[in-house]
């Protein structure tokens, strides 16, 4: 009988977002399970030593210049990407950011322009992007940042849950139009996260504990690795008939 395997051996990942927090997480997680990785920096001179870590596990390793929300940028690092990895296999979509935060009828059309272009349409294009070339490969593999905020409305971040929610639907949508080319699409939508991005608001006690609160079963923070495994898992053989699915991530935040 055929047993799952976790393995990316001879794989090559892109990793958005790498600089830091949950990027830098998944790209060492892929890097351990045996991928190349190339790292997608918003500043290429500022990967904190992680091109030397990922290259000591015997990885190759590429540094790029890919600031998201610059679509022409994000396709010349992708193109670069694939003249020195030889291809991208997978491609871990790790784009977004909360943006401003407000009340529903104090929002500017420009912040939801902003939310709007680094959550939804910077992932929409990237990930178009990179599929256009597994299509031409017939094979990929796709993970989407979506987040916990498109299933539960969280106040003061309506654009960003409504972003998130579209960014899963959009999931979806490229699955089905592309599991004909052997191409999965998946996303991963995690709960409040230890990183530099969230540790000014978990800073707070008071919306430390709420939050702690609100993540109903396990009552804690959740940690990069903890997001990073799924996105190994996703990646991986072992999920081969998963796809147009957003994986939470919460702890149990929705689960109540």
């Amino acid at each position: 009988m055929q047993q799952p395997s976790f393995d990316l051996s001879g794989q090559v990942a892109l990793v958005t977002g790498a600089g830091r927090g949950l990027g830098r997480a998944i790209a060492l997680a892929l890097a351990n399970a045996g991928a190349d990785v190339a790292l997608g920096l918003r500043d290429i001179a500022a990967d904190g030593g992680l091109a030397d870590e990922i290259a000591g596990l015997g990885r190759r390793v590429l540094k790029l210049q890919m600031d998201a929300a610059n679509l022409d940028q994000s396709r010349a690092a992708m193109d670069e990407a694939i003249a020195t990895l030889g291809r991208i296999d997978i491609l871990v979509n790790n784009v977004g950011g909360g943006g401003s935060q407000g009340p529903v009828e104090d929002f500017t059309e420009a912040v939801f322009d902003e939310t709007i272009g680094i959550n939804l349409k910077s992932s929409f294009f990237i990930a178009q992007y990179a599929g256009k070339h597994m299509i031409a490969r017939g094979s990929g593999r796709i993970i989407n940042m979506s987040s916990q905020a498109a299933f539960v409305a969280l106040p003061g971040e309506a654009i960003y849950c409504l972003a998130k929610a579209a960014v899963s639907h959009m999931t979806k949508c490229m699955a089905v139009e592309w599991g004909q080319y052997g191409i999965t699409v998946n996303a991963v939508a995690p709960t409040f996260i230890a990183t530099p991005g969230t540790a000014p608001a978990l800073a707070d006690p008071v919306f430390k504990a709420d939050v702690e609160d609100r993540i109903a079963a396990l009552h804690r923070i959740g940690e990069p690795h903890e997001v990073a495994g799924a996105v190994v898992f996703l990646a991986s053989p072992a999920a081969s008939l998963i796809t147009g699915q957003t994986m939470l991530i919460d702890g149990g935040w929705t689960a109540r």
